[in-house]
């Protein structure tokens, strides 16, 4: 991968190579820590972090769920994030801050554990780079709401996803699409699923998913080009049958889905998701003056 100068490890800029860890960091074990992946685009105003504020909003909410107590305010995250991207003089690319329980204590109980927060942001491009893609639903079901916070985005559920994409290797599909313990579609290993039928937008209900901020963009981008959009249960025949599916999230931006477990969907970019993706590109590149608020400009 490719990286840049500097990460905010607690508090100040140290080099890339320097940002290191203990080998009994508590996390590193157990998977208790809580992320957040933000892009930054380069925007007519200038490089602009797309909604920071939720993304920062939603950090706070993931660490409280594994009482993870965090020394800074969300205005001096904020902050810290805009300075990141400043120095490194990243116009375009993904952030990624993490709060993590260090090296301190090695019993599943992590309170006695020291808290470390850290920033860093690299170039990075489209995380799925084709037209369309293909899927495959997964011998894996998403994590059951009842067995963890679910809304959380926390470092351990990912674990789920990595099973999943593993399960991948060596075959022609690009992603996984995961179904809930009730059979319904949930969402990919990072992304969140919609489906388009007649022309109405259908996208799993919440409760058993990330609640996804590109998902709330795409809602509403939807909604706004005159387009009906139902939260509701689907299962894997609804999509067989839909006449274009796509996913979202904020490494994946907009991705149109080709086939799901070899049922072709749509050939190439569907009309209703090109005109979704396009919308979508205008925005994170303020050129949609309705959207300029989810954008942070650093100067």
């Amino acid at each position: 991968m490719q990286t840049t100068e500097t990460i905010w490890l607690n508090g100040k800029l140290i080099p890339w190579h320097e940002a290191k860890i203990h080998i009994l960091t508590h996390t590193l074990h157990y998977g208790g820590g809580a992320f957040e992946g933000i892009r930054v685009y380069p925007a007519v105003q200038g490089p602009a972090i797309f909604r920071l504020e939720e993304h920062v909003e939603r950090f706070f909410y993931s660490c409280v769920t594994l009482k993870m107590p965090i020394t800074y305010s969300q205005n001096e995250m904020i902050e810290a994030i805009k300075n990141v991207v400043r120095v490194n003089q990243l116009t375009h690319g993904y952030i990624r801050p993490i709060a993590f329980y260090g090296y301190g204590n090695m019993k599943l109980d992590p309170i006695n554990s020291p808290v470390e927060v850290a920033i860093a942001c690299w170039p990075w491009g489209a995380y799925l780079p084709h037209e369309s893609i293909d899927i495959k639903t997964s011998n894996y079901i998403r994590i059951h709401p009842d067995s963890t916070v679910s809304d959380a985005k926390l470092c351990g559920h990912y674990v789920n996803s990595i099973l999943a994409t593993l399960d991948l290797q060596g075959t022609h599909y690009h992603e996984a699409l995961f179904l809930d313990a009730n059979g319904n579609i949930a969402e990919g290993t990072g992304e969140n699923f919609f489906m388009i039928k007649n022309k109405v937008i259908y996208t799993p209900k919440l409760g058993g998913i990330l609640a996804g901020i590109t998902r709330h963009t795409v809602i509403q981008l939807a909604q706004g080009l005159g387009l009906s959009v139902v939260e509701t249960d689907l299962k894997p025949e609804d999509a067989y049958a839909a006449d274009e599916c796509f996913f979202t999230g904020t490494a994946a931006e907009v991705t149109p889905i080709r086939s799901i477990d070899d049922k072709v969907i749509s050939e190439g970019v569907g009309e209703i998701t090109a005109q979704i993706k396009e919308a979508y590109l205008a925005v994170v590149h303020g050129r949609n003056a309705d959207f300029v608020k989810y954008l942070t400009v650093v100067s």
